[in-house]
């Protein structure tokens, strides 16, 4: 039997054809600040009293589509873990508010976050979820929900959730590849969608995802000015205090990668906090393979046994430097479109941390 470690699912997330569900990232400016780290041996270090994991779902029972829908079987499997006991289920907001706030949250805190609003949310997921008590963000892109056609929630049942307490937030209006607009474009596409939402359910979101996890550094901040609380791309990783608000992780499940061996990976998984992070922008419009280098944070473990995966490419060449610097030797260049590192380390009790890296490499 195969043992189910992330750095095999790394390695078999990041062979197959849809790169969002690899297993282990966070964004190139979620970086963790200047903090003080407690002993690796003990039970928590930085970030880890004010970290949680969050989960992305889209579709739900739609076993045409594998790469973005989770069986209904597996999907029940998630939540009847969830609800063991081991773990703390909260609202995004209050997760975001904690982060922000640099506030304790529990071990093992989970949010459950649903992008695209596709109507198997409704007649699939909600019941569920509500049935199972568990809060869940909803991210909405309004042109898709104004367009309808079947595929999709109409207005009247995003408000029934919003009624039943579900969050709603923005994941613009047009759901394009941001780094491919104009930032003028962006803004437009970003407030029209705000816009909409509250003049449908009455309230102005304040967390916002990006449309396939895309942006750039301009962007990033483009989000952040707009008075976002928080925003989230499709990669995988540990949500933490020392990050980034403007590009939390999260982890995507669907049928191909929704196994409950890996679901309990994922939700037990802890923070890789690091520092002096390059490149500082994740859309790649110069050198290609990118010069990529970390410093892992004191007191987080032993760096040797840190491994990386690239997409397309497998297992990385590391060059282990002083004082925790790690530096990422690819053996090509990634390839257009979306591209990851995924880099994975034991950590305390059987768990694991995760940290990682989403590019958006443009066309030629």
């Amino acid at each position: 039997m195969v043992r189910m470690t992330p750095a095999f699912l790394a390695r078999t997330s990041l062979c197959g054809a849809v790169l969002a569900v690899s297993v282990a990232a966070a964004t190139p400016h979620a970086v963790a600040q200047n903090a003080p780290a407690q002993n690796a041996t003990g039970s928590q270090t930085v970030g880890e009293n004010s970290s949680a994991v969050v989960l992305m779902y889209h579709r739900f029972g739609e076993e045409d589509l594998p790469s973005t829908s989770i069986r209904i079987d597996q999907f029940e499997a998630h939540l009847a873990e969830l609800k063991s006991g081991s773990y703390q289920v909260l609202p995004l907001s209050r997760i975001v508010a904690a982060l922000r706030d640099r506030k304790p949250l529990p071990d093992r805190a989970v949010a459950i976050t649903i992008d695209d609003a596709y109507r198997s949310v409704y007649l699939e997921a909600w019941p569920r979820l509500r049935a199972a008590g568990l809060p869940f963000t909803l991210f909405v892109s309004t042109d898709v929900v104004q367009r309808s056609g079947g595929d999709y929630m109409s207005w009247d049942e995003i408000r029934e959730m919003a009624r039943g307490g579900v969050e709603i937030g923005n994941q613009t209006a047009s759901h394009d590849h941001l780094p491919t607009l104009p930032l003028d474009r962006v803004r437009d596409d970003i407030r029209a969608a705000n816009t909409r939402i509250e003049a449908e359910i009455g309230q102005k979101p304040t967390l916002l995802a990006y449309p396939y996890g895309e942006y750039s550094a301009a962007i990033r901040d483009l989000v952040a000015g707009e008075g976002f609380l928080a925003a989230f791309g499709q990669h995988s990783g540990v949500a933490h205090s020392q990050m980034d608000r403007h590009q939390l992780p999260r982890f995507p499940l669907n049928e191909n990668y929704g196994g409950l061996d890996r679901f309990r990976l994922v939700a037990n998984a802890l923070p890789l906090p690091v520092t002096e992070l390059t490149p500082n922008d994740p859309v790649l419009t110069g050198r290609n393979p990118p010069a990529i280098g970390f410093t892992v944070m004191p007191g987080i473990g032993d760096t040797a046994q840190l491994d990386c995966f690239a997409s397309r490419q497998g297992r990385t060449i590391i060059e282990r430097l002083p004082a925790g610097r790690i530096e990422i030797r690819l053996s090509e260049p990634l390839p257009a479109g979306r591209a990851r590192l995924n880099c994975t380390m034991p950590g305390p009790e059987s768990r694991w941390r995760w940290f990682g890296l989403q590019f958006y490499v443009p066309e030629n």
